[in-house]
């Protein structure tokens, strides 16, 4: 495998295959390799492509490789949503993230990895910095095989922090936009007021090319920007969440750089602590839809289920509708203190994950506990690699931006990166 190319954002791809430096197939043929090379310790992949179908030509992702989730309906793939238990081995068409990334002329590479059901049981993926770890969940095939320099680019969901986490584990970029903002039509729900669609990838403009192919709006590369002035407030939420201590000290470090760089960092903020109570809603809300979700599959297979899976789901239907409703009602609440919150400040920093990336255990992907919170109120984040911890592991760090001010956060996360450098890491060969 070109070690350059293992290396190389799909931005870059694209530059070396407009100036002819390197054809599309070349490019794609590396990726192949990449993965014939390590997903025997990786194990990314649930199903891969065949390349004699020859390659897509043209539009804003010509000939980029990318991995979807094991969620999502395929028309070329199965799919088995992270089960053993049931599964399609052709969908009537694709989910409408990878019909937008296929018109743009992506080459879907094939399925990643998926927790079952998007929920917390593992799958077989392996964090590609440390084989004996998790690599998060649970779009985990996805997170591992950006990392790994299978694919540049890589589809999962969050419902909780299925984006956030693998991403921080993993040392990429991980993405979630304002909830709504990308169709999920085609992606199998597993809580309908929650799930949103994301991506990973190893730069900024690479996470802004599929952005703006999934919204099928025009791509302009990311420019420079001035950090003096930005206002950054430092929220923890759960404000007495159980935050690891090399983590705490990376997020120490990440405030003292921005400091650095001209940026404004605050941790006094307005109705702070009434947000703790988000993550307590976020995971009744959750339980409650998941029941609904999922309720032929529980009638059909609950004797084939994880525990953790079935726990969630029995749980969801003790949940009584006054309680869902009265969760829902007090969620919109909170979001008014939250719109007050960002008056004071331009964006929000906060963990990305309570640790680095425990030992794989065979029962866990970690904790999502410091994404519940934003991914209930909906609003736009991004996991940066930019700190590590424990043994050298990687740990990102959480931004987030108001809803709808997507373009605002991959603008300044494209500076905050330059100016911090992505985390270098050691892949686990």
């Amino acid at each position: 495998m070109n070690n350059k190319r293992q290396s190389m954002t799909a931005t870059e791809a694209l530059e070396r295959i407009a100036d002819k430096s390197m054809s599309g197939s070349e490019y794609l043929a590396s990726c192949f390799d990449r993965i014939h090379q390590r997903e025997g310790k990786v194990q990314a992949w649930e199903s891969l492509a065949d390349t004699q179908g020859g390659l897509p030509g043209g539009g804003l992702l010509q000939n980029i490789p990318v991995g979807i989730k094991d969620i999502y309906d395929t028309r070329d793939f199965p799919t088995s949503w992270g089960t053993g238990y049931i599964r399609s081995d052709r969908s009537v068409s694709d989910a409408s993230p990878v019909a937008l990334l296929k018109n743009a002329g992506a080459f879907v590479m094939g399925k990643t990895v998926s927790t079952e059901f998007a929920y917390f049981s593992p799958g077989k993926t392996r964090n590609p910095y440390d084989l004996d770890r998790t690599p998060g969940g649970s779009s985990s095939g996805s997170a591992a095989a950006v990392a790994d320099g299978m694919v540049p680019i890589a589809l999962g969901t969050q419902t909780a922090g299925s984006i956030t986490r693998p991403a921080s584990y993993c040392n990429v970029i991980g993405f979630k936009p304002t909830y709504g903002l990308i169709s999920r039509a085609g992606i199998r729900p597993f809580s309908e007021t929650l799930d949103t669609v994301g991506y990973f990838a190893r730069s900024v403009n690479d996470i802004a090319l599929v952005h703006a192919a999934l919204t099928y709006q025009p791509h302009a590369p990311l420019t420079r920007l001035d950090l003096a002035g930005l206002k950054i407030g430092v929220l923890r939420v759960p404000a007495d969440g159980d935050l690891d201590q090399d983590v705490e000290a990376a997020l120490g470090r990440t405030c003292q750089r921005l400091s650095a760089e001209g940026a404004e960092i605050t941790s006094s903020l307005s109705h702070a602590r009434e947000l703790d109570r988000l993550v307590e809603l976020q995971t009744l809300v959750m339980a409650f839809e998941s029941s609904r979700c999922l309720a032929d599959i529980y009638f059909q297979h609950v004797d084939d289920m994880s525990d953790k899976l079935r726990e969630i789901l029995e749980r969801g239907f003790a949940i009584t509708l006054d309680e869902y409703c009265g969760a829902l009602q007090e969620a919109k609440r909170l979001q008014h203190s939250v719109a007050t919150l960002f008056t004071e400040v331009d964006l929000l920093l906060s963990p990305s994950s309570v640790n680095v990336a425990p030992l794989a255990s065979g029962i866990s992907t970690g904790d999502p506990l410091y994404s519940r919170a934003w991914t209930l109120l909906g609003l736009p984040t991004i996991s940066l690699p930019i700190e590590s911890g424990h043994q050298g592991m990687p740990v990102g760090m959480q931004f987030i931006a108001p809803r709808y001010r997507d373009s605002v956060l991959l603008k300044y996360s494209h500076e905050l990166l330059s100016r911090l450098e992505t985390y270098p890491g050691t892949l686990d060969e």
